[in-house]
Protein backbone atom coordinates (compact mmCIF):
# COMPACT_ATOMS: atom_id res chain seq x y z
CA UNK A 1 0.00 0.00 0.00
CA UNK A 2 1.55 3.07 -0.92
CA UNK A 3 1.10 6.53 0.88
CA UNK A 4 -1.98 7.98 -1.49
CA UNK A 5 -3.43 4.55 -0.72
CA UNK A 6 -2.88 4.83 2.93
CA UNK A 7 -4.01 8.83 3.18
CA UNK A 8 -7.49 6.94 1.61
CA UNK A 9 -7.76 5.00 3.79
CA UNK A 10 -7.41 7.41 6.39
CA UNK A 11 -10.25 9.36 4.92
CA UNK A 12 -12.25 6.53 5.11
CA UNK A 13 -12.32 5.51 8.36
CA UNK A 14 -11.97 9.09 9.82
CA UNK A 15 -14.36 12.07 7.65
CA UNK A 16 -18.15 12.18 7.21
CA UNK A 17 -20.44 10.08 5.68
CA UNK A 18 -21.15 13.30 3.70
CA UNK A 19 -17.49 14.40 3.32
CA UNK A 20 -16.34 13.85 -0.57
CA UNK A 21 -13.67 10.98 -0.60
CA UNK A 22 -10.99 11.29 -3.00
CA UNK A 23 -11.28 7.63 -3.75
CA UNK A 24 -14.68 8.49 -4.91
CA UNK A 25 -13.94 11.15 -7.47
CA UNK A 26 -15.93 11.33 -10.44
CA UNK A 27 -12.29 12.21 -11.96
CA UNK A 28 -10.87 14.46 -14.56
CA UNK A 29 -11.89 15.19 -18.06
CA UNK A 30 -8.51 14.14 -19.68
CA UNK A 31 -7.44 10.40 -17.05
CA UNK A 32 -4.15 10.13 -16.08
CA UNK A 33 -2.26 8.17 -13.77
CA UNK A 34 -2.67 8.78 -9.66
CA UNK A 35 0.08 9.92 -8.06
CA UNK A 36 1.81 7.55 -5.49
CA UNK A 37 2.01 9.90 -2.38
CA UNK A 38 -1.01 12.42 -3.00
CA UNK A 39 -4.61 11.75 -3.20
CA UNK A 40 -7.05 13.42 -6.51
CA UNK A 41 -7.43 16.45 -4.57
CA UNK A 42 -4.50 17.16 -2.96
CA UNK A 43 -2.93 17.21 -6.48
CA UNK A 44 -5.47 19.58 -7.32
CA UNK A 45 -4.53 21.97 -5.12
CA UNK A 46 -0.77 22.34 -5.63
CA UNK A 47 -1.66 23.09 -9.52
CA UNK A 48 -3.56 25.96 -8.47
CA UNK A 49 -1.33 27.30 -6.04
CA UNK A 50 1.94 26.38 -8.86
CA UNK A 51 -0.44 28.15 -11.70
CA UNK A 52 0.39 31.54 -12.73
CA UNK A 53 -3.10 32.38 -12.81
CA UNK A 54 -2.94 32.03 -8.68
CA UNK A 55 0.26 34.17 -8.83
CA UNK A 56 -1.65 37.30 -10.62
CA UNK A 57 -3.82 37.46 -7.84
CA UNK A 58 -1.17 39.67 -5.92
CA UNK A 59 -1.90 42.58 -8.16
CA UNK A 60 -5.44 42.63 -8.48
CA UNK A 61 -8.08 44.86 -6.51
CA UNK A 62 -10.21 43.51 -3.44
CA UNK A 63 -12.02 46.39 -2.61
CA UNK A 64 -10.01 49.30 -2.80
CA UNK A 65 -8.22 49.88 -6.12
CA UNK A 66 -4.20 50.02 -5.50
CA UNK A 67 -4.53 51.28 -2.03
CA UNK A 68 -1.32 53.08 -0.66
CA UNK A 69 -1.36 51.00 2.62
CA UNK A 70 0.95 48.10 3.17
CA UNK A 71 -2.70 45.81 5.01
CA UNK A 72 -5.24 46.49 2.93
CA UNK A 73 -6.42 43.01 1.50
CA UNK A 74 -5.56 42.12 -2.54
CA UNK A 75 -7.54 39.29 -4.39
CA UNK A 76 -4.65 37.10 -3.24
CA UNK A 77 -4.56 37.85 0.77
CA UNK A 78 -8.55 37.45 0.44
CA UNK A 79 -8.33 34.21 -1.37
CA UNK A 80 -5.89 32.99 1.76
CA UNK A 81 -8.35 33.99 4.02
CA UNK A 82 -11.16 32.01 2.48
CA UNK A 83 -8.84 29.04 2.61
CA UNK A 84 -8.23 29.52 6.14
CA UNK A 85 -11.54 29.96 6.95
CA UNK A 86 -12.97 26.88 4.48
CA UNK A 87 -10.62 24.46 6.38
CA UNK A 88 -11.62 25.40 9.75
CA UNK A 89 -15.37 24.70 8.81
CA UNK A 90 -13.79 21.48 7.01
CA UNK A 91 -12.36 20.29 9.78
CA UNK A 92 -14.74 21.21 12.34
CA UNK A 93 -17.49 19.00 10.18
CA UNK A 94 -14.90 16.32 9.46
CA UNK A 95 -15.41 17.08 5.63
CA UNK A 96 -12.22 16.62 3.00
CA UNK A 97 -9.79 19.35 3.70
CA UNK A 98 -8.07 18.97 0.52
CA UNK A 99 -10.99 19.42 -1.56
CA UNK A 100 -11.70 22.30 0.14
CA UNK A 101 -8.92 24.18 0.20
CA UNK A 102 -8.52 23.40 -3.72
CA UNK A 103 -11.89 25.43 -4.29
CA UNK A 104 -11.40 28.18 -2.14
CA UNK A 105 -7.44 28.90 -3.67
CA UNK A 106 -9.69 28.47 -7.18
CA UNK A 107 -12.21 30.26 -6.67
CA UNK A 108 -10.98 33.66 -7.99
CA UNK A 109 -8.58 32.74 -10.37
CA UNK A 110 -10.51 34.22 -12.89
CA UNK A 111 -11.24 37.66 -11.29
CA UNK A 112 -10.56 40.48 -13.72
CA UNK A 113 -8.14 43.57 -12.72
CA UNK A 114 -9.79 46.18 -10.68
CA UNK A 115 -12.27 44.03 -8.88
CA UNK A 116 -16.25 44.32 -9.24
CA UNK A 117 -15.33 47.25 -11.10
CA UNK A 118 -13.77 45.85 -13.79
CA UNK A 119 -15.94 42.72 -13.69
CA UNK A 120 -19.03 44.73 -14.41
CA UNK A 121 -17.26 47.07 -16.77
CA UNK A 122 -16.21 43.57 -18.97
CA UNK A 123 -19.97 42.49 -18.29
CA UNK A 124 -21.10 45.45 -20.49
CA UNK A 125 -18.39 45.05 -23.43
CA UNK A 126 -18.89 41.28 -23.33
CA UNK A 127 -21.03 39.77 -25.57
CA UNK A 128 -23.22 37.09 -23.78
CA UNK A 129 -22.06 39.18 -20.43
CA UNK A 130 -19.07 37.88 -17.89
CA UNK A 131 -18.98 36.98 -14.77
CA UNK A 132 -16.01 36.20 -12.46
CA UNK A 133 -16.98 32.32 -11.41
CA UNK A 134 -17.67 31.35 -14.95
CA UNK A 135 -14.19 32.94 -16.21
CA UNK A 136 -12.15 31.22 -12.95
CA UNK A 137 -13.47 27.60 -14.70
CA UNK A 138 -12.37 28.72 -17.93
CA UNK A 139 -9.15 29.45 -16.59
CA UNK A 140 -8.60 26.13 -14.98
CA UNK A 141 -10.25 24.14 -17.96
CA UNK A 142 -8.15 26.08 -20.80
CA UNK A 143 -6.45 29.06 -20.05
CA UNK A 144 -3.76 27.84 -17.76
CA UNK A 145 -0.56 26.13 -19.39
CA UNK A 146 -1.41 27.47 -22.46
CA UNK A 147 -4.22 26.00 -23.74
CA UNK A 148 -3.67 22.80 -21.90
CA UNK A 149 -5.29 23.83 -18.79
CA UNK A 150 -4.68 21.86 -15.40
CA UNK A 151 -6.60 18.95 -16.16
CA UNK A 152 -8.85 19.43 -12.13
CA UNK A 153 -11.00 17.02 -11.01
CA UNK A 154 -14.52 17.11 -11.15
CA UNK A 155 -15.75 18.24 -7.53
CA UNK A 156 -12.70 21.21 -7.72
CA UNK A 157 -14.10 22.36 -11.13
CA UNK A 158 -17.94 22.34 -9.88
CA UNK A 159 -16.99 24.10 -6.75
CA UNK A 160 -15.52 27.20 -8.01
CA UNK A 161 -18.53 27.45 -10.73
CA UNK A 162 -20.78 27.52 -7.66
CA UNK A 163 -18.76 29.79 -5.08
CA UNK A 164 -20.71 32.58 -5.82
CA UNK A 165 -24.28 32.56 -6.80
CA UNK A 166 -26.78 30.60 -8.35
CA UNK A 167 -26.84 26.50 -8.01
CA UNK A 168 -25.31 25.29 -4.98
CA UNK A 169 -22.10 23.01 -5.09
CA UNK A 170 -23.02 19.12 -5.08
CA UNK A 171 -20.27 18.65 -2.62
CA UNK A 172 -20.49 20.16 0.89
CA UNK A 173 -16.74 20.97 0.45
CA UNK A 174 -17.84 23.94 -2.60
CA UNK A 175 -20.73 24.61 -0.24
CA UNK A 176 -18.17 25.41 2.51
CA UNK A 177 -16.29 27.78 0.27
CA UNK A 178 -19.59 29.58 -0.52
CA UNK A 179 -19.96 30.45 2.80
CA UNK A 180 -15.86 31.18 3.57
CA UNK A 181 -16.15 33.25 0.65
CA UNK A 182 -18.88 35.75 2.12
CA UNK A 183 -17.80 35.61 5.46
CA UNK A 184 -14.50 36.22 4.49
CA UNK A 185 -15.21 39.30 2.24
CA UNK A 186 -18.04 40.76 4.11
CA UNK A 187 -15.97 41.36 7.60
CA UNK A 188 -12.40 41.92 6.17
CA UNK A 189 -14.23 44.37 3.59
CA UNK A 190 -15.27 45.66 7.35
CA UNK A 191 -11.79 45.78 8.65
CA UNK A 192 -9.94 47.33 5.52
CA UNK A 193 -12.85 50.33 5.37
CA UNK A 194 -12.33 51.22 9.20
CA UNK A 195 -8.82 51.18 8.41
CA UNK A 196 -9.40 53.56 5.19
CA UNK A 197 -11.77 55.65 7.56
CA UNK A 198 -14.62 55.59 5.58
CA UNK A 199 -16.73 53.45 8.12
CA UNK A 200 -16.68 53.34 12.04
CA UNK A 201 -17.79 50.65 14.38
CA UNK A 202 -20.23 52.80 15.62
CA UNK A 203 -21.82 53.01 12.27
CA UNK A 204 -22.61 49.27 12.00
CA UNK A 205 -26.04 48.13 12.44
CA UNK A 206 -26.56 47.14 16.48
CA UNK A 207 -28.98 44.22 15.62
CA UNK A 208 -26.17 42.43 13.73
CA UNK A 209 -23.81 43.49 15.94
CA UNK A 210 -25.50 42.32 19.33
CA UNK A 211 -25.92 39.45 17.59
CA UNK A 212 -22.64 38.30 15.39
CA UNK A 213 -20.09 40.91 17.89
CA UNK A 214 -18.49 43.91 17.76
CA UNK A 215 -15.18 42.73 16.42
CA UNK A 216 -13.87 40.95 13.18
CA UNK A 217 -12.30 38.01 14.70
CA UNK A 218 -15.92 37.91 17.40
CA UNK A 219 -18.25 38.63 13.96
CA UNK A 220 -16.09 35.48 12.11
CA UNK A 221 -15.83 32.89 14.95
CA UNK A 222 -19.71 33.51 15.61
CA UNK A 223 -20.25 32.88 12.19
CA UNK A 224 -18.20 30.21 12.14
CA UNK A 225 -19.72 28.43 15.02
CA UNK A 226 -23.23 28.63 14.06
CA UNK A 227 -22.46 27.73 10.70
CA UNK A 228 -20.68 24.06 11.98
CA UNK A 229 -23.13 23.73 14.85
CA UNK A 230 -26.34 23.84 12.20
CA UNK A 231 -24.89 22.04 9.52
CA UNK A 232 -23.90 18.28 11.47
CA UNK A 233 -27.06 16.87 9.09
CA UNK A 234 -25.70 17.22 5.67
CA UNK A 235 -27.34 20.42 4.76
CA UNK A 236 -25.25 23.87 5.35
CA UNK A 237 -26.93 26.91 7.12
CA UNK A 238 -27.07 29.09 9.38
CA UNK A 239 -29.11 29.50 12.43
CA UNK A 240 -32.18 32.11 11.54
CA UNK A 241 -30.77 34.30 14.04
CA UNK A 242 -27.27 34.35 12.71
CA UNK A 243 -28.98 34.30 9.02
CA UNK A 244 -30.90 37.86 9.33
CA UNK A 245 -27.84 39.42 10.98
CA UNK A 246 -25.42 38.89 8.44
CA UNK A 247 -27.93 40.30 5.58
CA UNK A 248 -28.53 43.13 7.87
CA UNK A 249 -24.79 43.40 7.58
CA UNK A 250 -24.00 42.71 4.03
CA UNK A 251 -26.97 45.37 3.20
CA UNK A 252 -25.73 47.74 5.45
CA UNK A 253 -22.19 47.45 3.46
CA UNK A 254 -23.54 47.32 0.13
CA UNK A 255 -25.68 50.56 1.08
CA UNK A 256 -22.78 52.32 2.41
CA UNK A 257 -18.86 51.23 2.07
CA UNK A 258 -19.39 49.36 -1.55
CA UNK A 259 -21.20 52.75 -3.08
CA UNK A 260 -18.83 55.41 -0.64
CA UNK A 261 -17.85 58.74 -2.96
CA UNK A 262 -14.53 58.37 -1.42
CA UNK A 263 -13.25 54.72 -1.40
CA UNK A 264 -14.83 54.53 -5.09
CA UNK A 265 -14.19 57.38 -6.21
CA UNK A 266 -11.73 55.96 -8.66
CA UNK A 267 -13.77 53.38 -9.98
CA UNK A 268 -15.06 55.37 -12.50
CA UNK A 269 -12.08 55.75 -14.29
CA UNK A 270 -12.38 51.85 -14.34
CA UNK A 271 -14.81 51.72 -17.15
CA UNK A 272 -12.81 54.01 -19.21
CA UNK A 273 -9.28 52.00 -18.81
CA UNK A 274 -10.87 48.62 -19.60
CA UNK A 275 -13.34 50.13 -22.16
CA UNK A 276 -10.23 51.54 -23.95
CA UNK A 277 -7.99 48.63 -23.76
CA UNK A 278 -11.17 46.33 -25.16
CA UNK A 279 -11.91 48.64 -28.30
CA UNK A 280 -7.76 48.74 -29.03
CA UNK A 281 -7.61 45.17 -28.71
CA UNK A 282 -11.03 44.40 -30.94
CA UNK A 283 -9.24 46.59 -33.62
CA UNK A 284 -5.61 45.05 -33.33
CA UNK A 285 -6.14 41.40 -32.00
CA UNK A 286 -1.79 41.37 -32.90
CA UNK A 287 -0.81 43.46 -30.22
CA UNK A 288 -2.15 40.21 -27.88
CA UNK A 289 0.30 37.05 -27.04
CA UNK A 290 0.38 34.79 -29.34
CA UNK A 291 -1.63 32.29 -27.45
CA UNK A 292 -4.90 34.78 -27.31
CA UNK A 293 -4.58 35.20 -31.20
CA UNK A 294 -5.01 31.48 -31.47
CA UNK A 295 -8.39 32.01 -29.09
CA UNK A 296 -9.64 34.57 -31.44
CA UNK A 297 -9.03 32.63 -34.33
CA UNK A 298 -10.73 29.99 -32.63
CA UNK A 299 -13.47 31.30 -30.65
CA UNK A 300 -13.72 35.17 -31.90
CA UNK A 301 -11.88 38.47 -30.98
CA UNK A 302 -14.43 38.93 -28.36
CA UNK A 303 -13.63 35.80 -26.45
CA UNK A 304 -9.63 36.28 -26.80
CA UNK A 305 -9.74 40.30 -25.73
CA UNK A 306 -12.05 39.15 -22.23
CA UNK A 307 -9.57 36.28 -21.66
CA UNK A 308 -6.81 38.65 -22.06
CA UNK A 309 -7.84 41.72 -20.15
CA UNK A 310 -9.81 39.56 -17.44
CA UNK A 311 -5.88 37.93 -16.57
CA UNK A 312 -4.16 40.92 -16.35
CA UNK A 313 -3.61 42.49 -12.83
CA UNK A 314 -4.36 46.17 -11.87
CA UNK A 315 -0.60 47.45 -12.86
CA UNK A 316 -0.23 45.80 -16.00
CA UNK A 317 -3.52 46.90 -17.68
CA UNK A 318 -2.78 50.63 -16.24
CA UNK A 319 0.65 50.67 -18.05
CA UNK A 320 -0.75 49.36 -21.13
CA UNK A 321 -3.59 51.78 -20.74
CA UNK A 322 -0.27 54.40 -20.38
CA UNK A 323 1.96 52.79 -23.02
CA UNK A 324 -1.12 53.00 -25.67
CA UNK A 325 -3.25 56.41 -24.83
CA UNK A 326 -1.32 58.49 -22.95
CA UNK A 327 0.54 60.85 -24.91
CA UNK A 328 4.34 59.80 -23.74
CA UNK A 329 7.06 63.07 -23.86
CA UNK A 330 9.41 63.61 -26.77
CA UNK A 331 13.30 62.88 -25.56
CA UNK A 332 15.18 64.53 -27.45
CA UNK A 333 18.03 62.90 -28.58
Amino acid sequence: MNVREQTQTIERLTLSRYAALSENSRGRSRPEPEDPMRPCYQRDRDRILHCKAFRRLKQKTQVFLSPEGDHYRTRLTHTLEVSQIARTIARALRLNEDLTEAIALGHDLGHTPFGHAGERALNRLCPGGFTHYRQSLRVVEYLEKDGKGLNLTWEVRNGIVTHTTGEWARTLEGQTVRYADHIAFLNHDIEDALSAGVLSNDALPPDAVRVLGKTKSQRITTMITDLVANSADGEMHFSPNVEDAYHLLKDFMYSTVYVDKQAKREEKKVDKVVEELYARLCDDPSLMPNFYMQIAYKEGIDRAVVDYISGMSDHFAIRLFEDWLVPQKWHVL
